[in-house]
């Protein structure tokens, strides 16, 4: 039988992997005919693809949503659209802010943001991980980054995720995503408007300043980085974390091991495991011959960093969740120019709930009847993880 894939099919909600370990094995360069998409899904071709910035092209997008593709996607994924030298100069804006060396100075204030939200969580014993936990740490986190004002946290998060998630079976952004859309931008301006009256010392008042070709950013340019930065920064994060939280629960062997002392294994081997962006888009900017398919210049080509992570040729028993391995190929955050610029900041972040968590936490349950998955085409998460907890 044909391997059929598509990344609107609904069971990949389910469980996705079992098709991309067929994909890699029979069909490695995959084309959809009804979708006129590509697919790349064995780590060496997924991996090269990323690092290819000439070849596979970010201008159209990263994304398959028709509202945002094409080659005015930078106005909404600001410079996750771009390809150098634009990627370059845009980008170097905002990239010291998320540096190795400016994360770990954060490292106590964001400890400080988890115990806010965690210890009235844990004083309940029973409460939802997502809701609680995940979904609070990363948007605190990213909201005193860029300069948020506390007020509008909880409506930004509300309205990020009513922007990216969907009904399954939608195929492009609803109506009700446009208008989330839409007021989150109109959100984004007053912040900007703000901050070029009232200037403070966070990232909203270094791009209200900055002049990377001897002129101010539009307001425009700017509300596009913040949009990136906002929802990338939140979105990832907080699926990482559920992802992290769910799979240690299903394998005890492994938790005992995280508990232990285990923390970076946790947060590398479910970067691998279970990734949160499920591929990445790219556009072919040439003819190409890949494991002898011609691929026609211009072609849409979604590389799938979840299948490559699972990839057995890279990662030996690549099924099994095992915080033992070796992850240094892990490729969840990309590659090449476009590495992902939060990177530092979504370990981080992890490493600090999770090692809090271990701490305090001597044993959990999760109601697995009562979780939820979101529904996207290429973020893989949970949305609802209902938590009991043993205190220590």
């Amino acid at each position: 039988m044909a391997v059929e894939y598509s990344p609107y099919d609904e069971q990949l909600n389910v469980d996705p992997y079992p098709l991309y370990a067929q994909l890699r094995e029979k069909a490695p360069v995959y084309h959809n005919e009804e979708l006129d998409i590509w697919a790349l899904s064995r780590h060496a071709d997924v991996d090269a693809a990323l690092r290819d910035s000439a070849g596979f092209s970010s201008a159209n997008g990263p994304l398959l949503d028709s509202a945002i593709w094409g080659p005015d996607a930078h106005k909404v994924m600001s410079f996750n659209a771009m390809d150098p030298p634009d990627h370059t100069r845009t980008r170097a804006l905002v990239s010291g802010v998320f540096s190795p060396r400016h994360m770990n100075g954060l490292e106590e204030r964001i400890r400080d943001i988890v115990r806010t939200h965690l210890d009235p969580a844990l004083e309940r014993e029973s409460f939802d991980f997502v809701a609680d936990v995940a979904a609070t740490v990363p948007m605190d986190v990213i909201s005193e980054l860029i300069g948020v004002p506390h007020e509008d946290r909880a409506e930004a998060r509300r309205l990020i995720h009513l922007a990216f998630h969907r009904p399954p079976g939608a195929r492009d952004l609803t109506p009700e995503n446009a208008q989330a859309m839409g007021e989150l931008a109109g959100y984004y301006l007053r912040w900007v408007s703000e901050r070029r009256r009232t200037p403070g010392t966070d990232l909203l008042t270094s791009l209200g300043q900055a002049r990377p070709d001897g002129a101010l950013l539009t307001d425009e340019q700017i509300v596009a980085v913040l949009g990136l930065l906002v929802t990338a920064g939140y979105e990832t994060s907080l699926r990482m974390l559920g992802n992290a939280w769910y799979w240690a629960w299903r394998n005890p062997d492994q938790r005992a091991r995280a508990f232990d002392g285990g923390i970076t294994e946790w947060v590398e081997e479910t970067l691998r495991y279970d990734t949160p962006v499920q591929y990445m888009v790219r556009t072919l900017t040439e003819d190409r011959t890949l494991h002898g398919v011609p691929v026609p210049a211009g072609a849409r080509v979604l590389c799938l960093i979840a299948a490559a992570n699972r990839d057995p040729e890279v990662f030996p028993d690549a099924e099994r969740f095992d915080l033992g391995r070796d992850t240094h190929r892990v490729i969840s955050f990309g590659g090449g120019p476009h590495y992902c610029l939060g990177a530092p900041l979504a370990r981080l972040e992890a490493r600090v709930v999770l090692a809090e968590l271990a701490r305090r936490v001597s044993a959990y349950e999760i109601d697995a009847d009562r979780a939820v998955r979101v529904y996207t085409t290429n973020i893989r998460g949970f949305s609802s993880l209902p938590t009991t907890i043993k205190l220590r």
